[in-house]
Parts: C-alpha cells; structure tokens; sequence
C-alpha cells in the first residue's frame, strides 16, 4: 500500500523548506505553509524564478515566531502576528492581496542579503485569496462546493508527488547524480506507489484521515533547474520533461495540485494513501 514518505513546509515563498513529522492543516494547506512572501519595490512577489538566492534563505519554526537566516548571517525573528501590521496590497501572479508588512526590520535584513529593496509581507485574517473557480477539482465540487482559500503559493493549498515518479524522471534523465526530491518542492511525497505517476490517477484519496482531491498537474517552471545548494541552473529536469510530460495547452508538468476537504486534521509521516480508483483522472501520457 502506498504510503506518505515526507511532509514539507516552505513558510516564506521560495524560500528553504522544513521537513515535518507531522503536519497540521488549516483552511489554507498545511499550517504556516507560504504565510509569507517576499515582494520587491513594486509590491510585486519574488520568487527563485528571477532571484535563485531565495533558495538560501533558512527557515525555521517556533512557537511564538518564524526564524530566518541566510548563509551564515545573524538570524532575524517575526512574529506569527502583530497588532500594528500595517496593510499592504500586494501583486501574485494575476490576484491583488491585502498582506500584513512585517516591518523595517525585516526588510533591512532582506533588502541586505538579497542585494535588492524588498519587503516581507504575510497572510492576516483578513487577507482573501482562493482558488480560482475555474480550477476546482469535480469531485470537491460535488463534496462541498465552497471557496478554498489559498496562501501565497503558486494556486493550490497543497502540491503531492510520489518517490516513483521521481525516480522514473531520473532514469529518463540518465545523470550520474540524481535529482532530489526539493527541486520540486512538494508539500507530500509518496511511496510505494503502484507505478510513476499513479498520483495523476487519483480523483479522489485518502492520506490517513484526510480526504484529498486532484486539482490537476503542477506547471514546472525554471526553479525546477535550479540546484537548491548550489544555485547553478541547467536544462534538466524541464528539458527531459517536456519531452513526455505536457498538458493539453502544452505547458511542462510533474506532481499534482490538490485540495483537502478537513481543516484541523492531522497528517502523519507514514499514513496509509488509499485511491479510490473508481474515480480517476484523465491520465497523462507516460510513453
């Protein structure tokens, strides 16, 4: 039986992911997951698309504060919250947010390692930004049929990928030296799946006692290619990718979007994934 391998938290956008034992999910995905993004003068977000130093960026988590730290520097601290936040209207991709603004302190200490003016911004409680109607899986909609908020990741609260697809990848691509599982920054990795890409079948599934629905396949972009220690970039994955792994509108993909139907639930490294292979995905071609 497949089961879930690893859980991944990536507090900051596009910054170092933490590995967790046990994950917590609010309305938004996992617990603390993209609460915060990095935006450049224009309000507009940054990621390791144009700035691969984000990359080094450490993130680490405390009760009362998230903790940051960047090649050896002096770690700076932020509150999970504050009363004098001020608003900040930030640009995501095609969605305009309400954030909170950390501070001047934060963002001297960012402005200072990335070597550009830049600000820290996270999610408040009034922050709104869901998951585009367009976009939502049949079967959520036949389940609950509401709004799912997101965070500030890229469209989808949560992302899955599977060991063996990885792995398949990597025999396509022939390296000496495989590529690791954070070149695609999953929030969970699967193992023990029948076949590669048997996570693109699954309408519908189960993680221990989160119910979860396949929204569709991730679009990969350059981050992909870029070694999350050493910053170099070359063509692969994409370049290997794109030879088996479009979509309809020809865009790159590998793992899968997905949303889960219990905030307060509890995922587990470990859990038991049971498909429910009556309810299937079209699957993509893996000739």
């Amino acid at each position: 039986m497949p089961r879930l391998s690893a859980l991944y938290v990536y507090p900051v956008k596009s910054c170092r992911g933490i590995a967790l034992d046990v994950a917590v999910l609010d309305q938004r995905g996992i617990v603390h997951d993209r609460e915060f993004l990095i935006v450049d003068a224009e309000n507009r977000a940054m990621t390791q698309r144009a700035t691969p130093a984000m990359a080094h960026i450490l993130t680490a988590l405390t009760d009362d504060s998230l903790r940051l730290q960047f090649d050896g520097s002096d770690e700076i601290r932020i509150p999970w919250s504050a009363p004098d936040r001020a608003p900040r209207e930030v640009t995501i991709w095609r969605d305009t947010v309400i954030a909170e603004d950390t501070g001047d302190e934060a963002a001297a200490w960012l402005s200072e390692v990335l070597g550009q003016a830049c600000r820290l911004v996270a999610m408040g409680q009034d922050s709104r930004r869901d998951v585009p109607a367009a976009r939502m899986p049949e079967a959520y909609r036949a389940k609950l049929d509401q709004p799912v908020p997101v965070a500030f990741s890229d469209a989808f609260p949560l992302l899955v990928l599977s060991e063996e697809s990885v792995a398949d990848l990597n025999r396509r691509i022939g390296a000496s030296e495989p590529l690791p599982m954070d070149r695609f920054r999953p929030n969970l990795v699967l193992s023990g799946c029948p076949a590669p890409y048997a996570e693109d079948e699954w309408k519908s599934y189960r993680v221990g006692e989160v119910r979860l629905f396949s929204a569709g396949p991730c679009g990969r972009c350059a981050i992909t290619t870029t070694d999350q220690q050493t910053l170099a970039r070359s063509p692969e994955p994409l370049r290997t990718l794109a030879q088996y792994r479009r979509s309809a509108d020809g865009q790159v993909v590998f793992g899968q979007n997905v949303i889960h139907a219990q905030p307060g639930a509890r995922l587990r490294v470990g859990d038991a994934v049971e498909p429910e292979p009556e309810r299937r995905l079209v699957q993509l071609s893996a000739q």
